[in-house]
């Protein structure tokens, strides 16, 4: 199974950013797919996941609001849309595969695969 996740880049605060997680190797359909982001001398953290058909979605109250999860089947890729980004968004973003809805989405236990991270930098 590979992740590839694109999209990071430089962006003012309040701009916007859409990132984008293309898997392969599995059968995509049927998997949760998640985003962690992990700030330098940060522990990671859970940012959004979305489950199979893209019908149930979870957010950090962080992001709550200005993060958008969605899903294309077809593409086998998740984009996270990110709107309103503070500099505290800072960070390294991964994207995450899991066979289930995980009992708990903010666990990265939860998760078997996981993409090489794409940076993100938000300046004030």
């Amino acid at each position: 199974v590979q992740l590839q996740a694109f999209g990071g880049g430089l962006v003012p605060a309040g701009g916007s950013l859409r990132l984008s997680c293309a898997a392969s190797g599995r059968t995509f359909s049927v998997y949760s797919m998640a985003w962690f982001r992990q700030a330098p001398g940060k522990e990671r953290e859970f940012v959004t996941a979305i489950n199979w058909s893209g019908s149930r979605t979870y957010y950090a109250d962080s992001v709550k609001g200005r993060f958008t999860l969605s899903r294309d089947n077809a593409k086998n890729t998740v984009y996270p849309q990110m709107n309103s980004l503070k500099p505290e968004d800072t960070a390294v973003y991964y994207c995450a595969t899991a066979p289930t809805w995980p009992v708990d989405t903010g666990d990265p236990q939860s998760y078997d695969y996981w993409g090489q991270g794409t940076q993100v930098t938000v300046s004030s």
